[in-house]
């Protein structure tokens, strides 16, 4: 068998719609609108570098059908790059581009082939000795495993499987064309190119496994690096699996304990520092944050009755913009969320003991609670705006707590 190499990507989305970032101040929305775009580009540069022979992209190229023909003609513009350098092209429709939802198709130019909706294909690379096995979505839902119809391998050949699935085992995602691990191996094909599944994983390597992950992380669940598989096979061996980063904004989940923290400033200090270093492992691309605040602290009451901490956060990650290589490195805050709670409280405390009590009897007195779908209109517009009101009403429930704690520390003259 011959030596080769190839790029696997999966769940591109390109120019997914990326709802309810205005919400957020601060968030560079352009930048993070464009990202899918750019995160191409750069798939598309990793193979011309890496002079890969072929590249497979499983599934999801398309986060819907398309608001205008610019999103179809942006990916093939991309992909004929590829095709003009001589790098063959594999594509196939998973469940957000299947036939049923994307309402048109550009037709595309030679050297890019397409699994069918209908069936299982098989195509033959005689000259580097692949077969690739594959069949698209015709429909958004497919409840059955598709790969029981997949072609037998193909014998002297290197085997790929391309599907987009969800895998048994991976119940964060919704369920499409579920399978597992011990049904992919039992077809007999030497690496299975995986989509569907976000976070980038090597399932099994015997045979190889793989999702390579979402290109583009585009909210705060799609964390770390994202981008693609780079896959080197010599005489019919899989020798490297290699993931490269493609992504162009980063997002990241910042968790601050602060149970052990006495001060605001002590708060602030510790959020720069988790800042810093998320900028720092970022590579010179720009970081979108979520910091959750954490921990039985004493500072409970003072962050539910103040939104001043939550705007100096803010203020810091504005001035810590740093120079890079493409530009400016800067590090943007998504949401900031309060998950504290209070210290537990000492017996024999009396400075806030009738405190204490008169708040416990309120939260005990029925006609209170019965009052409280006003009343809580004018709490709700009162708290900071890190504070989502969903969040803090499951099932219809009023934020108790929340208000005790606010109320708390502006009785006791603990807020800024």
């Amino acid at each position: 068998m011959s030596s080769f190499r190839f790029l696997h990507a999966a769940d591109i989305h390109l120019d997914s719609p990326l709802k309810g970032l205005s919400r957020y101040e601060g968030l560079p929305e352009t930048e993070i609108r464009g990202s899918t775009r750019r995160a191409l580009d750069r798939l598309v540069e990793t193979a011309l570098t890496e002079k890969v022979d072929f590249v497979i992209l499983a599934g999801d190229l398309y986060d819907g059908t398309w608001q205008d023909v610019g999103t179809g003609l942006y990916m093939l513009k991309a992909l004929s790059r590829l095709v003009q350098a001589g790098i063959r092209v594999v594509t196939l429709s998973g469940n957000h581009d299947a036939q049923s939802v994307i309402a048109r198709e550009l037709p595309l130019p030679d050297g890019i082939e397409h699994f069918s909706y209908e069936t299982p294909l098989t195509f033959q690379w005689a000259d580097l000795g692949v077969a690739l096995h594959g069949q698209s979505f015709r429909d958004r839902h497919v409840p059955h495993d598709m790969t029981r119809s997949y072609p037998a391998p193909v014998a002297g050949y290197f085997n790929i499987g391309v599907l987009h699935t969800s895998l048994s085992g991976y119940g964060e995602h919704e369920t499409y064309a579920p399978c597992s691990v011990e049904t992919l191996s039992a077809k007999g094909y030497d690496y299975w190119a995986l989509g569907h599944v976000h976070a980038r994983e090597i399932v099994c390597e015997h045979p190889w496994i793989v999702f390579p992950g979402v290109l583009q992380g585009r909210h705060a669940r799609e964390t770390g690096a994202c981008g693609c598989a780079l896959v080197s096979v010599e005489d019919g061996i899989v020798r490297s699996v290699d993931f490269v980063n493609c992504d162009v904004v980063r997002w990241c989940r910042l968790e601050l304990d602060v149970s052990d923290m006495q001060s605001m400033d002590g708060v602030l200090g510790a959020a720069r520092r988790e800042m810093e270093r998320a900028l720092s492992q970022a590579e010179g691309r720009t970081v979108i944050a979520r910091i959750v605040l954490t921990g039985r602290s004493i500072l409970h009451d003072r962050l539910w009755a103040s939104q001043s901490w939550e705007d100096d956060l803010r203020g810091i990650a504005v001035s810590m913009a740093q120079e890079s290589a493409d530009g400016t490195a800067q590090i943007a805050l998504e949401k900031i969320r309060n998950e504290t709670s209070a210290p537990l409280r000492q017996s024999g405390v009396e400075e806030t003991r009738e405190l204490d009590l008169a708040l416990d009897g309120l939260m005990q007195d029925e006609a209170f609670l019965a009052s409280l779908p006003d009343d809580f209109e004018g709490f709700f517009s009162a708290l900071p705006s890190c504070v989502e009101r969903d969040s803090l009403m499951p099932e219809g429930q009023f934020p108790l707590e929340q208000a005790r704690a606010a109320l708390r520390a502006r009785l006791l003259g603990e807020t800024e």
